[in-house]
């Protein structure tokens, strides 16, 4: 078969040869008769691979065993909500850094939470022009102002939709001792970071990691002790912490997907040869926009603008139609930006390889030439 030059942003493109792995395993894993998915979440056979894939993530990332490694449910939407039901108190701020509509999303939830609990979500820092609908993030936000009771300052470490990300132009903010808490569902193993820098990471799997329905986090267990205990077992992190992230059955699947995907990444030569690849890629895509003399635009800052997610607008909404269109019937799939923004979005995950984008750039080339 083909593969398609998949640039879509979530779920979105796994590496081949973990996708092959799976093939080979499916009917038939480590020699049991069985698919992985059939196996009891509490048989040594799952627990190794479960126990594969935290071992992976620390060696990866450096992750010290002050920190747990947990598997969750839900998806880093969850986390919007499960974040402020742990930690925050009556009297207390949760403390949100805007940079696009995920850190809107994280806010909106922290309000309906604190409001139950008797605190309060504040807004830190945001990079937001305008109000309401029309609100748009062009740069990441670079001043932050923690609140005296923060109990956390939450920060999206790069805007799908928007396509503004930390880390190319700009670190996160220092905000003295508040733990920080940090959404890297669609910038994750990206390259490598500073783990100790955070008290909470959280990500869902479906862009660099693995498939849908699986969220990583990474938690420093002074915040996992600290956290409330007069809310339902099933969302304290203590509970998930103190069950190796089998208090119930996790998405089995999934996990082993994951340990797929680690192995991989380890195989391409670690996260400082991803790293390259990435802003290799990037840089491609860019330079097309660019050399384009104003057929393309990018919305989005130099020192802000994605290394994961390159958004641009074309001359119009049915150029940008007929792009997308044609875009597909050279191969490439899941070009269309997000309906709230519009415009055109190529994700470039990972697993996105070189020669797709390649293509791509040769494409946007073409198509300008014939329609500018």
């Amino acid at each position: 078969m083909t593969r398609a030059m998949n640039f879509n942003a979530g779920p979105a493109a796994l590496p081949l040869p973990a996708l092959e792995r799976a093939r080979e395993e499916l009917l038939d894993f480590a020699g049991t008769g069985m698919s992985v998915m059939e196996h009891s979440h509490r048989g040594k056979e799952y627990e190794a691979v479960h126990n594969d894939a935290i071992a992976k993530l620390r060696r990866l990332l450096g992750v010290s065993e002050s920190y747990d490694v947990l598997f969750l449910q839900g998806g880093a939407s969850q986390q919007f909500a499960t974040l402020p039901m742990n930690f925050l108190s009556a009297g207390q701020s949760a403390d949100y850094v805007l940079t696009g509509a995920w850190g809107e999303k994280a806010y909106g939830e922290g309000k309906m939470v604190a409001a139950l609990l008797g605190g309060e979500a504040r807004v830190a820092g945001t990079s937001g022009v305008g109000d309401g609908k029309e609100k748009a993030y062009t740069q990441v936000a670079t001043s932050v102002n923690a609140g005296a009771s923060a109990a956390f300052v939450h920060f999206t470490s790069n805007e799908t939709i928007h396509g503004v990300q930390y880390g190319v132009g700009h670190e996160l903010p220092a905000v003295g001792n508040v733990p920080v808490v940090c959404d890297m569902s669609s910038d994750f193993l990206w390259r490598g970071f500073d783990v100790a820098r955070y008290g909470v990471v959280y990500a869902g799997a479906q862009k660099n990691v693995g498939p849908s329905g699986v969220v990583v986090v990474l938690m420093h267990k002074d915040l996992v002790a600290r956290g409330r205990k007069d809310i339902p077992k099933i969302f304290q992190y203590r509970t998930h912490s103190e069950n190796n992230s089998l208090y119930n059955t996790p998405p089995t699947f999934g996990i082993y997907l994951i340990r797929n995907v680690l192995d991989w990444i380890d195989q391409s030569g670690g996260l400082g040869a991803v790293e390259a690849r990435n802003r290799t890629k990037a840089a491609v895509l860019y330079g097309a926009i660019d050399r384009a003399g104003g057929f393309y635009r990018c919305p989005v800052d130099l020192d802000s603008r994605s290394v994961m997610n390159v958004v641009w607008r074309l001359p119009t909404e049915a150029l940008e139609e007929q792009f997308v269109s044609q875009a597909k019937k050279a191969g490439m799939v899941g070009l269309k930006g997000h309906r709230s923004v519009g415009g055109i979005r190529a994700s470039l995950y990972n697993a996105v390889e070189s020669p797709w984008v390649d293509a791509l750039a040769g494409f946007m080339a073409e198509f300008a030439a014939k329609n500018g």
